[in-house]
Formats: C-alpha cells, structure tokens, sequence
C-alpha cells in the first residue's frame, strides 16, 4: 500500500475512535475526518467537498422535509391515533399492532421522527390496556427499524446503497427493491417480540389487569414518580405572614425548595381550586398543596406561620393543568444545560417536577433546589406540569423535547384536512414516480419538497429547521473518506485479504460475513456511518470474487439497520430508554437474539430475491 493509503486508514481509524467515544457530535468528527483529508493532501479540496453534492446527500435532506409537511399536517399523528382502533386488549395483540402501525409508518419516515410521534400514543395506549409502558416501548423502537427495510427512502442506508450501485455502473435499486425481504424481516421480528422476546421484556410484574383497560391519570404519573409521598397540605390561617403576597414574591421553590401544586380557596360551594400563577396572592383560608421534604416543608410553615394539616391530600390539579411526561431525545439542544441555564419554565410555559434518568444515577423524585442545576442528558425523563394548552404545545418540540405520556389524553389529532390532502397527493405522486422510474429519484424528491413549500403544507421559515443536518453533514463527511479508502488502495487491499480468506468459498459464505461484519460496526457506530464505509467494500468484493453486487449491498443495507442489541446503536433506542426505564442489559437480552435472527434471516431470504 502508498503511504496515502496509509495515511487513509489512520484517519479511519481515528475517526471510528471519536464515533465509539461519543464526545464529539457525529458531524463535527465526520468534517474533521474530511478536513484531515484535505489537509494531509489524501484528497484535493473538491474531492473533500464531493459528498455535499452527492444525490443521496441531497434526497435525504428533501426526505427531511417531506416529513415535517406530513407531521404539520396531521396526517402522521392521525394515523398514529388510529392503532386504538386496531389494537386488542390483550398483550400480543397490541405489541402485533403497535409494531405493524410503527413498521408501516417508518417505511416512508425517519424511524426517529416515526417514534416520536407515536411515544405518546403508545405510552396512553398502554395504560388503558393496563400494560406497563415498558412493555411496548422496546418493541416500538425495533419495529421502526425493521420498517427501515421496507422501501428505497426507509432509511439513508438503502439510499448509500443505492448510489454505490449507480457508481459501479449497475440499474440503482427501485423503490420496492427492499420490500419483500424487508416485509420475511418485518414478519419474523414481529413474530418474535409478541411471542418469545416479550418473556425478557422488563415490567411483566406491573402489568395491571388487562381486562379492566382505564386511562392514564395524575395519580399513575405521580406515584410513578414517587410524589405522592413528598405531598402535603397546609393551611394559611389569619394573620399568616404569607396572606397578601404573591407566588412570586414568596419565591417558595428558591428559598425552601418547596413547590406549590394547587391552591384551594374558600367560596360558595366551598374549596375552589385556583390557577397557581406567579401573579396569584395567597389569601387567609387557603388551602396549599405543596411539594417537598419534610424538612423543607416544616422551615416553611414557621417561617410564614402556616397550618400543618394532617391529612396526606391525593395529587389533584385544576381543570386547566395537568401533567406530561416528556423525554429528550439525542439531538435534543437541552442535554448538557440546567433548567435554569435553559429557562425552562419560560420556554416551555411549565415547571419540570421531577427527573428521572435511565441509568438510575440521579432518581430525583421530587422538586428541591438542586433540580434547576442538574445537567440534563439525553434520555433523561421528565415530569412537568402546565396549563393544559402549554402541555399540548409540547407536541411540536420533537426535536428538543418528545411528549411520552398525557394523562387522559382522549384528544384526536389535529388535522388540517385541505393541506393534509395535499401532502398525501404530492407524497403518493412522488411513490409512483420513484417506483416506475419516471423520474431521477432525487428529482422527485426534492420536486415533491418543493411543491409542499409551495402549498403550504411546510411553511418555508420551518423548511430548514425540518433537516436532520447532523445526519446530513454526517453523510457528506463520511462519503470522501470512502472514496479516499477506494481511490489509495486502501480498498483494495482490503478486498485482496477478504478475497484470499473467502477464496472458493460459497457466496451465501460471502454474504454471511460480511453481513455479521457489517452488524458488529453497527452496534458502534450509526447505521448512516456503516453503510458509508461498508457500501463501496460491498462492491469491491463483489467485483473480485465475480458476484453481483446487489445482494452483497442488500446485506449490508439491513445489516446496518439492525440496531437493537445495545441502547447505543441508535438514537431511536436512546430515545425510548429513558421513558421505559430500560437498562443496557435490557436491550442486550430482548434485542440480542433478534439481531441474530434478522441477520440469519437476510443471509436466507437476500439471494431468493437477488441471485449471486
């Protein structure tokens, strides 16, 4: 090898470094690995710049948007709704339906944005067929990858895929190419989770009785959170030193760490709840709900001069307020910040009660001072309360903020039928056209993109905030490396020892290899990252044991895709480990065995489709 390919692999290598340790941002270390390239002199200026011009690059950034013109519209939230419809009331059935809808859902969305919308349908679903959220959660985030095999624009890695097929000089991939082997995949993972994995799925010993289905309420999400033993009443007697002030000019949660829950007054038909404000004066006669230790909860008390009363008081709310349990996902611009630091509460019109992480490293089950300085990470789980049109306004911060859980959440989604329409027309035109072949892919996509600014399905302000830009960049970055790889001889090299090691083997042989490779890269690094390195050494091997290329390719697109067996192989995991309060063994127990099966599975079903 010259000293550029050497050179080639030390930057690979530094570069799957910095992925596995995870303290850089993905794109960042992917514009480093280019930068180093450029500066090494391993690749010209515009060969470093080559990925951003790259026709994959540039559909997923129009797939971006044709998303967020189906979840602004409603039409994604409207079909998530409807699992109610078709779920049963026994366990199988809805872990059958949960995955099926999420499955369908994720062939034509990011399995992100897929599970985002449907946490917290799922998450109410599962409380009104009494089953533990944990138990659905899990499988939710697998079926949204198994559904990343169904079509050409699932997910980045068939796109990847697709293009190396194009460089080589072969037909790319059509738009239903992955679909029957995707639909073999998608049957047995479904077939597996509602009937063997479910057995290792953690909250068996809270299911609730099934058969006597309720809706989610405050008290479930309180004594879920362990508030219900930190509440307590207190009464405000004449002459309380606290009678005539104001929630904010008391400023109880700074200086004793007490938050007030609900204020009850005196009236005509007697206690009346009221709005907890900051504006609201407090009044003799008043009957708190407050929030705290009982330390804490007892310095109040003298220094004010309030009434201890000896009752423990249910968690109740006015009408008007209510709780969410929210989760921040990977992306989210809040992990690494404090809720102060962030101004939470004026951001988002709520106060966060409790957090909870999924580690179990900071079980923090109720409000104290030290709430507001914790540094908040991805996956963290929090518990806040709002006036309920604030709460509902949390639907649309998925990329900071995912709504898991609602209590009582009976509201149907909000569909603005006449762009819905709209969104649905253009999408379904895009399908045929990339389906028949009639236009470039890239060209259908970005013209459907475009006809949904012009329509008013996205507003165009919300076009550029819709891309995932990480995975964007991330991909433009990666594309040189693996040019470099190919253009040094780095490739063939490689190639030349795979050819050697495989010499006169069988090309399921072949498959079966580089498919196991291709899933262990995968539980490290994301499945964009995968398919970027691993599409063009498909190719190559392919070319020097004379096979074709398509299945080979195929492997590596559901190989990279198989991300269930560690919680860090995907942000779609992160995002449902918190809420399900999953552990690390968790996802290696239940997802393990069927990241097996998924690979054992393609190595099968792969050449049935596309012969060697």
């Amino acid at each position: 090898m010259t000293s550029e390919a050497f050179i080639a692999l030390a930057i690979l290598g530094l570069t799957i470094v910095l992925f596995v340790s995870d303290r850089l941002r993905l794109d960042v270390v992917a514009m480093l690995s280019l930068l180093a390239l450029a500066i090494t002199g391993v690749a010209t200026a515009s060969e470093a710049l080559a990925g951003f011009s790259n026709p994959a690059v540039i559909m997923i950034a129009g797939l971006f948007v044709i998303g967020a013109a189906l979840t602004d519209t409603g039409v994604a939230d409207w079909l998530g709704q409807r699992l109610e419809r078709l779920a049963g009331g026994g366990e199988v059935q809805v872990i059958v339906a949960v995955m099926g809808a999420t499955a369908l859902l994720s062939a034509f969305m990011s399995s992100t944005g897929t599970v985002a919308i449907l946490l917290p349908v799922v998450g109410t679903l599962a409380m009104r067929r009494g089953i533990a959220p944990a138990r659905l959660f899990m499988p939710v985030a697998f079926a949204a990858h198994l559904g990343s095999n169904l079509t050409l624009i699932s997910t980045p890695p068939n796109l990847l895929v697709s293009d190396a097929l194009r460089q080589a000089g072969r037909a790319p991939f059509r738009f239903f190419s992955f679909t029957v082997p995707g639909l073999i995949v998608l049957a047995l993972g479904v077939a597996y989770l509602a009937w063997i994995g479910r057995r290792a799925l953690p909250g068996a010993a809270d299911r609730a009785d099934a058969r006597a289905p309720r809706p989610l309420s405050l008290d479930d999400l309180s004594t879920e959170y362990g508030l219900g033993g930190a509440l307590r009443a207190l009464r405000v007697p004449p002459g309380a030193r606290l009678a005539g002030l104001t929630l904010g000019q008391a400023n109880l949660r700074a200086a004793f760490g007490v938050t007030v829950i609900g204020i009850a007054r005196p009236g005509p038909r007697g206690l009346e709840a009221q709005r907890v404000v900051p504006t609201m004066a407090f009044a003799a006669g008043d009957a708190l709900r407050v929030l705290g230790s009982d330390a804490a909860i007892a310095a109040l008390a003298d220094s004010f001069g309030l009434e201890a009363l000896g009752e423990r008081p249910t968690f109740s709310l006015p009408p008007e307020e209510s709780l969410a349990e929210v989760v921040l996902p990977r992306r989210s611009s809040l992990a690494g910040q404090s809720l102060r630091e962030a101004r939470f509460r004026d951001r988002y019109r709520a106060n966060v009660l409790s957090i909870r992480r999924g580690d179990g490293s900071i079980p923090v089950f109720h409000s104290t001072p030290e709430l507001r300085d914790i540094k908040l990470r991805a996956g963290d789980t929090l518990l806040v309360k709002g006036r309920l049109k604030h709460l509902k306004n949390l639907r649309d911060e998925r990329r900071d903020l995912v709504l898991v859980a609602e209590p009582d959440a009976r509201g149907e989604a909000l569909v603005d039928r006449g762009r819905a329409l709209l969104a649905v027309g253009i999408t379904l035109v895009m399908l045929v056209c990339m389906a028949f072949g009639w236009l470039p892919n890239v060209v259908a996509v970005l013209l459907a993109a475009v006809l949904l600014v012009l329509v008013r399905c996205v507003r165009p302000v919300d076009v550029y905030r819709s891309v995932n830009w990480e995975s964007v960049v991330l991909i433009a970055g990666m594309v040189p490396l693996a040019a470099a790889l190919e253009r040094t001889g780095a490739m063939g090299a490689a190639v030349s020892a795979l050819e050697g090691l495989l010499a006169g083997a069988r090309p399921t042989a072949v498959l079966g290899l580089l498919v196991l490779f291709t899933s262990a890269i995968g539980m490290v690094l994301s499945n964009t990252a995968t398919a970027v390195l691993m599409a063009p050494l498909a190719v190559r091997l392919a070319g020097a044991l004379g096979l074709a290329p398509e299945p080979l390719l195929l492997g590596v697109a559901f190989a990279s895709s198989a991300a269930f067996a560690t919680p860090i192989a995907s942000p779609v995991n992160i995002l449902v480990m918190g809420p399900g309060g999953y552990r690390f063994k968790d996802f290696t127990r239940v997802g393990l065995p069927l990241q097996l099966l998924v690979l054992a599975t393609t190595v099968i079903v792969v050449p049935l489709v596309f012969r060697f």
